[in-house]
C-alpha cells in the first residue's frame, strides 16, 4: 500500500475517499520500438485513411477555434445504428466512467462491479465516495459469475459497471445474462463496457431504446488504433444522454479525434481485415501455450490470460529483454499473465522468444 504524501505548511486536506484510494499507475513509459503486448492496443497502427484525414485537415484556423461535433457525430452515428441524440463523444472510455458516475453516484452510494476488472471502474467510483462491492470472478475457471453478480446487486444499489468482454479474464456474459442483469437493477443505472466488441461479436447495444437503465460505451483505442487520440462513445436512451451531457465539459473531445473518428469508420474494410488476423492470431497463441504446456483461460477479446505461477514476473522480465512487452497481472490474478494478440506473425515471434523463457 503506498503512502499519502506529506501535505506542506498550510497545505489543503483532500475528501476522505481521495486519501483512502490507492493510485493508478499504468507502466507506460519505455515501450518505443517493442513489441507491444501489454496494453490491448492495435499492434500495427489505425487505417491510413485516418492518417491522411488528419495530414489534409489540420490548418492554423481550425486549431484556433473550439471543436464542432455535428457532423463527426452524424457519421459515428451511421456506423453504430444508433440516433445522434443517444450518445456523446467522451475523451475516452475512462470519461465515459467517468461521466456515467458522476451523473447518477452519491457519496456513500452502493455500486457493484467485477474483480479483476478495469481499474477505472472502481477508481471514479472511489473518487465519487460511493461504497464499491466487487464480485469475484471465480477460480481457475474465470467464466463469467453471472449468478453472484445478480446476488450482489440489492435495492440500494445505484450503478453496476461491467466489461463484456472482460479485461483482464478475456470471459464474455451472453446477452441473455445482460437482460437478467437489467431486470434486477432496474432502480440502477447499468454500464456496459464493450472495448473488445469486435472480438467477441456481443453487445448490448441495440437495446438502449428498449431497457431505460441501460449505458453502453465503446472506444476507438482498440480495433480502431486510435489509443493516443482518447476517444470513446457513451451511449444510451436520448433521455439518458441529455443528463450525462450536464455531467460532461462541453469541449472535452479534441477536433483530432473526431476528425480522425469518422475516417476510422469509413475504413470498415480495414477493421474487418485486423478483427480477422487478430482472431487468426488468437486461436495461435491458444494452440502454442497448450504446446508448451501454459494453462490460460479462453478468450473472447483480443488477449489472452496466462497462467505462469510463480513465474510469471520472471517470465514478463524475460519476455521484456528480448523486446516484448506483456502485462504481468499477479496482483489480482495471483500468477497470471496478459498477452495482447497481435499478428500471426508476432504472435510467432511471441512464442518462439516464449518457448526460450519457458522451457528450461
Amino acid at each position: 500500500m503506498s503512502k499519502s504524501p506529506k501535505l506542506p505548511r498550510g497545505g489543503i486536506r483532500p475528501r476522505a475517499a481521495v486519501i483512502a484510494m490507492q493510485p493508478y499507475s499504468p507502466p507506460t513509459a519505455g515501450r518505443s520500438g517493442k513489441l507491444r503486448l501489454d496494453f490491448n492496443e492495435n499492434t500495427v497502427g489505425c487505417s491510413p485513411r485516418v492518417i491522411e484525414a488528419i495530414r489534409q485537415g489540420v490548418g492554423a484556423e481550425g486549431l484556433a477555434v473550439y471543436p464542432e461535433y455535428g457532423d463527426a457525430k452524424d457519421a459515428i452515428a451511421r456506423y453504430f445504428q444508433v440516433a445522434a441524440q443517444q450518445f456523446l463523444f467522451t475523451n475516452g472510455t475512462d470519461e465515459a466512467i467517468q461521466v456515467f458516475i458522476n451523473t447518477y453516484v452519491d457519496d456513500r452510494q452502493e455500486v457493484v462491479t467485477l474483480q479483476p476488472s478495469y481499474a477505472m471502474y472502481r477508481f471514479y467510483a472511489e473518487v465519487a465516495g460511493a461504497k464499491v462491492t466487487e464480485v469475484p470472478y471465480p477460480q481457475p475457471e474465470m467464466e463469467f459469475p453471472l449468478d453472484a453478480v445478480l446476488n450482489a446487486i440489492t435495492p440500494e444499489t445505484r450503478a453496476v459497471l461491467l466489461a463484456n468482454p472482460n479485461n483482464p479474464t478475456g470471459t464474455a456474459v451472453s446477452l441473455e445474462g445482460i437482460a437478467r442483469i437489467l431486470r434486477k437493477a432496474r432502480t440502477a443505472a447499468v454500464l456496459i463496457d464493450e472495448a473488445y466488441y469486435e472480438f467477441s461479436g456481443i453487445t448490448a447495444l441495440p437495446e438502449i431504446a428498449q431497457a431505460p437503465n441501460l449505458f453502453v460505451c465503446r472506444t476507438f483505442s482498440k480495433v480502431f488504433g486510435m489509443a493516443a487520440m482518447r476517444l470513446g462513445c457513451l451511449f444510451s436512451h436520448e433521455a439518458n444522454i441529455q443528463y450525462l451531457h450536464k455531467a460532461q465539459s462541453p469541449y472535452s473531445v479534441n477536433m483530432l479525434a473526431v476528425m480522425a473518428a469518422q475516417a476510422a469508420v469509413e475504413d470498415t474494410e480495414y477493421v474487418r481485415s485486423y478483427v480477422a488476423e487478430a482472431l487468426a492470431a488468437r486461436e495461435l497463441l491458444s494452440i502454442g501455450l497448450e504446446r508448451l504446456g501454459i494453462r490460460y483461460v479462453p478468450s473472447s477479446a483480443n488477449f489472452v490470460l496466462g497462467r505462469f505461477g510463480a513465474r510469471a514476473i520472471e517470465v514478463r522480465d524475460a519476455l521484456r529483454d528480448r523486446g516484448i512487452l506483456v502485462r504481468d497481472r499477479s496482483y489480482e490474478a495471483p500468477g497470471c499473465v496478459r498477452i495482447t494478440v497481435g499478428t500471426r506473425e508476432q504472435t510467432r515471434q511471441l512464442l518462439a522468444a516464449l518457448e526460450q523463457v519457458w522451457i528450461r
